[in-house]
């Protein structure tokens, strides 16, 4: 699919997109709770949702989670050439753990992210990908989450980030019970558009309304689920040039480095990911969406200037086409197996 144009957004709408991407209510009717301080109905949020999500501005509203927690996942690339980039897309997009697939510029020219149920499940989506196209995948598994939001404020930057930020590495994942994996897997396509969400969670589920949400609780307070909210398509809502900034870091400096980094208050993403020397050295990565292109490489710019890494070897990489955007899907990795085995 190509970029969605930006959709058309009354004040109510922005206000609701600019509350509640993240801290959505864990009651048990909360598009009350939200129409409550709007002078809203609830009928009437959750038809501005329904519309929001239909018109492409929000994809679903839902969970973030922070990797490889409930699942695996890695950043993969490869260098397509253009007269097959079509056809490569259409068999990569096949995936069901492609979740995310753009191209950029670069001669590593298409990047997409792998989910799976597990490790195993990833590697066999990367082995069935080579099979099909012929090409290789380059795996670019993460190893640090600095931040991890991807919510985009409707007028301007979000604020700084509290002065006690501290990146979190790895979230607390002894939480995690076999319930929980199946509460994700129900919500991968967001939380359902109806008065009690939870309540038709845990019909699904053979439980409880009341357990939904003090799991969900749960899963929030140990960095597991990184934010609970609407998830908006960024050029939807105005952020057309998303770049992708990485830079060659010792190992030594990076986490540091990448913890500084990460409490720029414009950047969406930072994260340390295995490189892949020589043909790409680069461990050090940070998203940056902005409204235009200028604005992205005055941030990256910015990072460069303040954090003395001006000279480090570093590339950036604007997005140019999407092909792929949707909520992460954990599957199975029999599922994943047997796709690549077609």
């Amino acid at each position: 699919m190509n970029f969605q144009p930006r959709a058309f957004l009354d004040e109510i709408d922005k206000l609701l997109i600019d509350k509640w991407q993240r801290d959505f209510p864990l009651v048990h009717y909360p598009f009350t709770a939200l129409g409550v301080p709007l002078g809203l109905s609830e009928d009437d949020v959750l038809l501005r949702l329904e519309r929001m999500i239909a018109e492409g501005t929000a994809t679903r509203l839902g969970a973030v989670l922070a990797p490889n927690t409930l699942g695996a996942s890695t950043l993969a690339a490869m260098a397509v050439p253009d007269e097959r980039l079509d056809e490569v897309v259409e068999r990569v997009n096949s995936y069901p753990g492609v979740n995310h697939n753009y191209q950029r510029e670069h001669d590593l020219n298409l990047w997409f992210v792998v989910t799976g149920a597990d490790r195993d499940a990833v590697d066999a989506t990367l082995a069935g990908i080579e099979e099909d196209t012929g090409l290789a995948v380059l795996d670019l598994p993460i190893e640090c989450a600095y931040h991890i939001d991807l919510g985009f404020p409707i007028d301007g930057l979000k604020a700084s980030r509290a002065k006690d930020w501290k990146a979190q590495c790895s979230p607390d994942t002894s939480v995690i019970t076999a319930q929980d994996r199946g509460l994700i897997r129900a919500i991968e396509d967001g939380l359902p558009l109806v008065d009690r969400p939870y309540a038709a969670i845990a019909k699904r589920l053979g439980t409880s309304e009341d357990h939904v949400i003090a799991r969900l609780q749960v899963l929030i307070g140990a960095g597991v689920v990184r934010r609970l909210g609407i998830v908006v398509r960024h050029h939807s809502v105005g952020f057309s040039s998303n770049a992708m900034a990485v830079w060659q870091i010792d190992p030594v400096e990076v986490d540091e480095l990448g913890s500084r980094f990460a409490q720029h208050p414009a950047v969406t993403l930072c994260y340390r990911r295995r490189p892949a020397a020589p043909q790409w050295p680069y461990n050090l990565f940070v998203m940056v969406h902005a409204k235009e292109r200028a604005a992205a490489r005055e941030v990256i710019a910015d990072l460069n200037r303040m954090h003395e890494v001006g000279d480090v070897p570093q590339a950036v990489l604007f997005s140019t086409r999407c092909f792929k955007q949707r909520g992460a899907r954990l599957g199975s990795a029999q599922a994943a197996r047997k796709r690549s085995a077609r």
